[in-house]
């Protein structure tokens, strides 16, 4: 029997990476809400790789915590090892990477929902979605509680019939065992909502006391601890160690001889998979010619002897994973804890939703996650985050947040997703950013602080430290703009020991920042009159003086896009009555009803002469 059990604002279904940052936003907010998530074992679980950030996931946890959000604290509480990514490559893709403490991260988190002020956390599985007039009216629990709520967020992650591969075996699971929602989908799809099937997997886990370390490369944190938050000041703290070992030609004999019992291969397995994260055997079989395949083995915790073996996801039997795992230098007895396994789910296809992750035509209903076919923790948490806020802007009768592609990471995650859909699952990448001298880890405060205070989510505390921050940048850049050093043999000296070519006539410091042999640290040899400034500062000052020119020229490029993304599209557009534009055009354009000409200009299969064609109308519209 069903029953009433009260109403909320703002409802989460899932409270995986996506579900906590939607749940735990939308309740700073000052919203009612509740959070559901079908076991609380799994609130924030790492059911694959145990770590945050990485390259461009680091940028996104840092844009996270710069709005306010959660990923980045809960991280830093519970780091056991981290390092700074792509140092050799320039600040652009410069990215944090923290190993994390698995069950001390999700004991973290689930409390943060626990404490927090105006938030439900249950457990239960929704299986039942209610709409009247195309708006969202209520939600039912397997038990029959059925909550009215204003908004609705579904952050159901890989757990919408969730079907677990192990060569020939399969069951309906979700992560780590944990049962799938079968139910929910069949609601999504009785409110139109279309479902499409992706996959993921995930390693083996092993027991450390049968690896043999010493055969295997050391990967040690960094001892310059960075915090992911703008807002932690990190402590050392005693790292563990990661290691790498590598695939051998044997690893490749024994899953090309086994391809025929793999369910991918088999063609049992329907749903696609992630191209940047593939299987060992896809690995294998795509790249034929390489000789052997990088494999992290990592800690997942300092209470657990339990390894995890990145690099070596797998749906094969697992017969044939302890014999392949057992030919890699350092694993030859291992013993597994858990093996690899493949899984399937529903998930969205995330064109059909608004920038704001609402869904385009049933009111107040929003996504965010791997529901939406992206893949990854920190690209989950941003989606949450975002969806989290427009929800309760939703309610509030705000507009809503949408970061576009100039400002944030986010920006172009959601804009890829939601323009040019995903035909397989998503995952962010540096190279996916066109502005990302711009979109640095070290600039997100700058880039996105204000944004989150002026939303709710920054406090005045902490926006009032931000601002001096920016002033203690601006001013220092200024006084190495106005500081003229002479061609003092001491300055001479200087450049000789670093170098670079001596002076023959006064330089501003700002001047000799610029060149390649020096850096902001070194610079104080000469310049004696610094103030002192936090390493923060100093970082974006050198950074932002350095790359100026770059910089200046990357902001030129912004501005043509801004231009093109002012120049809205009316929602009641009827692209049947714009006449000039090719079939294909028209029948994307009517699908996706981009929002403005900038977005129309990035959706696949509009030419740069249907955009021609289409802003000529709009003009004559105008008239």
């Amino acid at each position: 029997m069903s029953y009433y059990a009260g109403e909320y604002d703002v409802a989460v279904i899932g409270a995986g990476h996506a579900g906590c940052e939607a749940a735990l936003a939308a309740a700073r907010l000052g919203m009612k809400t509740v959070v559901f998530s079908i076991s609380l074992e799994a609130v924030a679980n790492m059911p694959c790789n145990p770590h945050i950030g990485g390259s461009s996931k680091g940028h996104l946890v840092r844009e996270i915590d710069a709005l306010g959000g959660e990923m980045a604290k809960n991280i830093d509480k519970t780091m056991i090892q981290i390092k700074m990514l792509n140092t050799s490559k320039g600040p652009a893709v410069y990215s944090l990477r923290a190993q994390a403490d698995r069950k001390k991260y999700q004991m973290e988190m689930k409390h943060t929902l626990e404490k927090q002020e105006n938030l439900d956390l249950k457990q239960a599985e929704i299986v039942d979605i209610k709409l009247e007039n195309n708006k969202i009216k209520s939600i039912e629990t397997d038990v029959g509680a059925i909550y009215n709520v204003k908004t609705l967020i579904v952050a159901s992650g890989t757990y919408l019939k969730g079907k677990i591969f192990i060569g020939e075996y399969s069951k309906e699971s979700g992560p780590d065992g944990v049962f799938p929602a079968n139910k929910l989908s069949e609601s999504l799809k009785r409110n139109g909502i279309k479902l499409v099937r992706f996959k993921t997997g995930t390693p083996a886990r092993i027991n450390r006391k049968s690896i043999d370390f010493s055969k295997m490369e050391i990967q040690k944190g960094e001892n310059n601890i960075i915090p992911f938050s703008f807002e932690d000041k990190m402590k050392n703290f005693d790292q563990v160690d990661c290691y790498l070992t590598y695939t051998t030609a044997e690893t490749h004999k024994i899953i090309k001889e086994n391809l025929h019992r793999s369910p991918l291969y088999a063609g049992v397995i329907e749903g696609t998979g992630p191209r940047y994260c593939p299987s060992i055997e896809d690995k294998v079989v795509r790249f034929a010619d390489k000789e052997r395949h990088q494999v992290f083995v990592e800690p997942i915790g300092l209470d657990t002897d339990e390894m995890y073996i990145q690099g070596m996801s797998s749906s094969l039997p697992e017969d044939v994973q302890i014999a392949m795992y057992r030919t890699l230098p350092g694993l030859e007895h291992c013993e597994f804890t858990r093996p690899a396994y493949a899984i399937e789910y529903d998930c969205i296809d995330p064109a059909d939703l608004k920038l704001s992750l609402e869904y385009k035509t049933i009111d107040g209903l929003f996504f965010a996650g791997q529901t939406n076919g992206t893949s990854g923790y920190e690209e989950a948490a941003c989606q949450g985050l975002i969806a989290g806020i427009n929800a309760t802007q939703k309610i509030k009768g705000k507009e809503p947040l949408i970061l576009d592609r100039t400002e944030a990471y986010i920006g172009v995650l959601i804009d890829d997703i939601v323009t040019k859909g995903t035909n397989e699952p998503y995952r962010m990448m540096t190279s996916r950013a066109e502005y990302r001298l711009l979109l640095r880890q070290d600039n997100a405060d700058l880039r996105l602080t204000e944004k989150g205070h002026e939303i709710g989510l920054i406090s005045d505390e902490r926006y009032e430290k931000f601002l001096q921050k920016k002033k203690k940048i601006e001013e220092e850049k200024a006084r190495l703009e106005k500081t003229i050093v002479k061609p003092t043999e001491e300055v001479n000296k200087f450049l000789r020991e670093v170098g670079t070519s001596e002076l023959t006539t006064g330089s501003k410091l700002a001047e000799l920042l610029k060149r390649t042999e020096i850096t902001y640290a070194s610079l104080e040899a000469i310049d004696k009159d610094r103030p002192k400034l936090p390493e923060q500062v100093r970082e974006e000052v050198e950074i932002q003086v350095k790359y100026d020119g770059y910089i200046k020229l990357q902001e030129a490029q912004v501005e043509k896009f801004k231009k093109m993304e002012k120049k809205l599209i009316p929602e009641d557009i009827d692209y049947d009555d714009v006449k000039g534009i090719c079939l294909e055009a028209r029948q994307k354009l009517k699908k996706h009803m981009p929002h403005s000409i900038g977005q129309a200009s990035r959706i696949s299969g509009v030419s740069p002469a249907d955009i021609s064609v289409l802003l000529v109308y709009l003009q004559a519209r105008k008239k």
